[in-house]
């Protein structure tokens, strides 16, 4: 299940929203772009219609519309807060550009105050708008303006984009305050606690299933029984102290294997948003052992059971050291951040474009193995020796799985790789997969 937001706003704010929004899997987002604060209204009636919630580019927008069309559904938008201050009093010293000193608005005395002094700028002179907190973009501009025409301000800090286009057109030196990544982070999560769907999911059961990698050799290793059974009392407690801190029910399968059960609020929140799983790196710094997770979301424990067996296959066949979620909808999300860094993890991989590379002759262990790989590395292109030693075919296999995905529209030929002896080789790019990792 997933939640829609819609998403309104300029195309700068779109585009910074875009980025972020990806860390927040749980969201389908539709964008709308706006270009001037009339059309607001429409445009916001139009998405509700087929959203959970709203999120507005500011504070504006946001009560007018509130307060004239009255959703159904919660309506959020980005604040500005003292980080894009930060930004803004930076590129104004840098350029040279305080001289005289600055107009502010959408922010307070104490907060201006607070960051000229911690920027070392506390002699900074600046004039803050302190009429009503809605105001219009245009009583906004015509502060800034006397203040610059008074000759008091060298520089205007707005918070509102339609500000900073107005001071521009009259020949105002400004800068416009945008939202940091952090603030669009924290109005994401607190429009997705808002939504009933997410009030839902908090309950949600999640069953995770816990392998420790090549347990053989480690037994193996062991001088006697006794030592093994030590080992297999250390790991047990540490597993054991990770799903108290998810506040789960944890039961040993026997050798090598563990389950689990949680909510999907408290896992949600412990892995940093389907970031990174810490015991993992527990684990590899205490023991020197490597560990798999397969972790299953449903809406009967049955489901998220199954899903989870199949999450853990998925993380077996990367190699281990991996884990990945398998969703109620069966779409995919992994590799999370085990012992080894990942520069990034994915986004949910749909069960169509599964479906698609299966049916292309693409096994689920081949595209475990890719999914973990291009995730890990952030590389898309390979040639085919490069295939087939990651997947462990030949290099004929390799070649021919590679037309047969190229037919199938799953990969491109890239172009072509130099080598020091020898004819260039062919790039292939694994396409599908981009666009899906942040």
């Amino acid at each position: 299940m997933v939640i829609k937001i819609g998403i309104i706003g300029t195309l700068e704010i779109l585009e910074q929203i875009k980025q972020v929004i990806k860390t927040f899997p749980t969201f389908l987002p539709a964008f709308y772009l706006v270009e001037h604060e009339q059309d607001i209204l429409p445009i916001a009636e139009r998405a509700s219609a087929d959203a959970e919630v709203l999120l507005l580019s500011g504070p504006l927008t946001s009560k007018k519309v509130k307060d004239r069309l009255k959703l159904p559904i919660p309506v959020h938008y980005v604040p500005i807060t003292e980080a894009g201050l930060y930004k803004a009093l930076f590129y104004g010293a840098h350029a040279g550009k305080l001289s005289r000193g600055i107009s502010v608005d959408s922010l307070t005395k104490v907060n201006v105050k607070r960051a000229a002094r911690e920027l070392g700028i506390s002699d900074l002179e600046f004039a803050v708008y302190n009429g009503p907190s809605y105001a219009s973009a245009e009583k906004l501009a015509q502060f800034h303006q006397e203040q610059h025409a008074a000759g008091k301000s060298s520089l205007a800090l707005t918070g509102v984009q339609a500000v900073a286009r107005q001071l521009a057109q009259l020949g105002v030196p400004n800068h416009w305050m945008a939202p940091s990544d952090q603030d669009i982070i924290v109005t994401l999560e607190r429009a997705l606690l808002s939504t009933e769907s997410r009030r839902n999911k908090e309950a949600q059961i999640v069953v995770g299933i816990l392998n420790v990698d090549e347990f053989h050799k480690l037994v193996m290793k062991r001088p006697s029984e006794h030592e093994v059974q030590l080992m297999k009392l250390d790991i047990q407690r540490m597993v054991l102290s990770y799903v108290e801190s998810l506040d789960g029910y944890l039961t040993y399968l026997g050798g090598d294997e563990y389950l689990f059960f949680t909510t999907r609020g408290v896992f949600e929140r412990e892995t940093g948003g389907y970031k990174t799983i810490p015991l993992a790196k527990d684990a590899k710094q205490s023991f020197n052992v490597s560990l798999s997770f397969g972790v299953g979301f449903g809406m009967t424990a049955n489901e998220a059971g199954t899903n989870a067996r199949e999450a853990l296959r998925k993380a077996k066949e990367a190699g281990g050291n991996a884990c990945f979620i398998v969703r109620e909808d069966k779409s995919m999300i992994g590799p999370l951040e085990m012992a080894d860094p990942v520069k990034a993890t994915l986004a949910p991989l749909d069960y169509a474009l599964v479906k698609k590379a299966e049916e292309a002759g693409m096994t689920s262990s081949y595209l475990s193995k890719l999914v973990a790989y291009t995730t890990k590395h952030e590389k898309y292109e390979f040639h085919v020796h490069d295939l087939a030693a990651m997947l462990n075919i030949t290099v004929r296999s390799a070649h021919r799985l590679l037309l047969l995905w190229i037919d199938h529209g799953l990969v491109d030929i890239s172009g072509m790789e130099k080598v020091p002896k020898g004819r260039p080789r062919q790039l292939y790019r694994f396409s599908f997969l981009e666009g899906k990792s942040f």
